[in-house]
């Protein structure tokens, strides 16, 4: 009986000392990075290669989820930024592509373009931009709601939308790079009036043009076996270089490569982006009081090189090689500023990327070019000849095809007839997989697989009315160069790591979607998840951390 009310006991106090144990305090700065075009098989590819403070010290000391996918298409930068920051799909944020066909204005439309701003930092219309177009809120967004707007954003990207969708509605900034004759950071009237001194003096100095210097390998490229032949028929290069082969003598090639532009399209695009992101931390003192910051940081210049080189290429590797150095060097710098412990990161993609189509065939695996133009001719005559009016389709833009509702009804043509009839026509044509019509992503609901993906895609307001798939790494592209936008491992299967305050180590193979990055984030934090998130917390990882403190 003694015993008994002993253990009655001690677990009481056991509970009550579980119970009253101080919360552990919220980080003062989140870095969510998204590296563009970043395949999951990269970390294992290159792992051997990679130093022990960059990609290896987020996984060593972190969590990894191996089995994370994007549960949507098109696969692009666009939608991927906006799905990791709004926890949801294209279905509810809206950003169904980079950019699209508005059936409303009857004209294509720019995911951040915004003509009722204007450019800040340069006079060209480069900054014409805003996160207008994006419905809904992003965990930045939720984070200065909850915080009473003290707790900053900031964005940082050489892609506009790299840095506007993460930055989210509310942001203190969102800066992008301006190449061309120019090389600066700039902003839009979204945002602020003018640039910030830190910002201009930034542009006024030579950090930018230092960067046009030769790109050779960072080791001895004959030891770069993880990746192809440097010589091969698969990548497109620089114009003015006859080969693309390293090295690459960026100052001399600049001319006949958009100025400053080629810098993005190099490595050095990351270290550039580093650099300005860590004046961005000092300058605007992310992480130095009890409200937390958020700095959105996209690499952009990785998708740059997979979509010049591929993703087999020598240049993609050595590319990752210096992110890897760009990642220690972050680290290095947020533990000297903010404090080890007081910052969360997460690293993820925002999609992969299909290896070139042309050597794959090379190696006799099945794929392919499709002929889009020719396609579109095609459909419309049919549309033409089976219902006796021209000009039914009105557009048809990233493998949506979009309807003339107008003329239908002038003719009497029922929706559902068109979309049965094209869809059926569609199915027959080579290199095409699968076609789904309106009506069915409407009114059905598909749990797995492609139906699901390009249900979860699909906005019932700007999507099309027929969208159609294309056979596996089959693409609409040059023969040079990798691209993305399928529902497919290459595209969808991407990093995520987590690292720092609130962040337990280990890893799971449990499959994990790109939308609960968000609601994963905001529960770190303690505030309420974006408003349309529909992915769930990774209770693996947060919940490995209660038990290791319970035991």
């Amino acid at each position: 009986m003694k015993r008994l009310a002993f253990l009655l006991l001690t677990g009481l106090l056991s509970f009550q000392a579980f119970s009253q144990e101080k919360p552990q305090e919220k980080p003062k700065l989140v870095v969510g990075i998204v590296v563009d075009q970043m395949r999951y098989d990269y970390i294992d590819r290159f792992w051997e290669r990679f130093g022990e403070d960059g990609f290896k010290k987020l996984i060593n000391e972190g969590y990894n989820f191996k089995n994370n996918h994007f549960n949507y298409v098109p696969t692009y930068t666009g939608p991927g930024h906006a799905s990791v920051y709004t926890g949801t799909s294209p279905m509810n944020h809206g950003i169904i592509g980079n950019g699209w066909y508005d059936k409303f204005i009857k004209e294509s439309v720019y995911c951040a373009g915004d003509e009722t701003v204007t450019s800040v930092g340069t006079k060209d219309e480069a900054g014409k931009m805003s996160p207008h177009r994006m419905k809904t809120t992003t965990v930045s967004d939720e984070n200065r709601l909850h915080t009473q707007m003290r707790g900053k954003t900031i964005g940082v990207s050489i892609k506009d939308r790299g840095s506007i969708l993460p930055a989210g509605h509310t942001a203190n900034a969102a800066y992008w790079f301006h190449g061309g004759d120019e090389g600066k950071w700039i902003t839009s009237s979204f945002y602020m009036e003018e640039l910030p001194k830190w910002v201009k003096d930034f542009n006024a100095s030579d950090k930018v043009e230092a960067y046009l210097k030769p790109w050779n390998t960072l080791y001895d490229i004959d030891t770069y076996i993880e990746s192809g032949s440097d010589k091969n028929n698969f990548e497109g290069g620089f114009r003015g270089k006859k080969d693309a082969t390293f090295p690459y003598d960026l100052a001399k090639l600049s001319k006949e490569n958009g100025g400053f532009d080629i810098i993005e399209n190099s490595a050095y695009g990351n270290d550039i982006t580093l650099e300005f992101a860590l004046a961005a931390i000092e300058a605007e003192e992310l992480g130095q009081d009890v409200d937390t910051d958020f700095l959105t940081l996209s690499f952009s210049s990785t998708d740059k090189i997979g979509h010049n080189f591929g993703v087999n290429s020598k240049e993609i590797q050595d590319t990752y090689l210096r992110l890897d150095q760009n990642i220690a060097q972050l680290l290095e710098s947020l533990d000297a500023k903010i404090g080890e412990g007081n910052y969360t990161i997460f690293l993820t993609a925002d999609h992969g990327g299909v290896d070139v189509p042309a050597y794959l065939e090379s190696v006799k695996i099945p794929a392919g070019y499709f002929e889009s133009d020719e396609f579109v001719n095609e459909l419309k005559e049919f549309a033409a000849r089976e219902f006796g009016e021209e000009d039914l389709i009105e557009s048809v833009y990233n493998s949506q095809v979009f309807f003339n509702y107008d003329l239908m009804e002038e003719a009497e043509i029922s929706s559902s007839a068109l979309q049965s009839k094209l869809a059926h026509y569609i199915l027959q044509l080579d290199q095409i997989d699968k076609v789904y019509t309106r009506d069915q992503l409407s009114s059905g609901s598909f749990v797995t697989g492609t139906g699901a993906a390009i249900q979860n895609g699909f906005n019932q307001k700007r999507s099309g009315d027929l969208i159609y798939v294309l056979d596996p790494a089959t693409i609409v592209y040059s023969r040079t160069g990798s691209t993305h936008g399928s529902d497919l491992n290459y595209d969808t299967h991407a990093p995520l790591i987590f690292y720092g305050n609130g962040v337990s180590q280990g890893s799971t193979t449990e499959r994990t979607e790109i939308i609960d990055i968000a609601p994963t984030v905001s529960t770190i934090l303690g505030i309420s998840f974006p408003n349309g998130t529909t992915g769930k917390p990774l209770y693996m990882m947060l919940d490995a951390k209660k038990t290791a403190v319970s035991e």
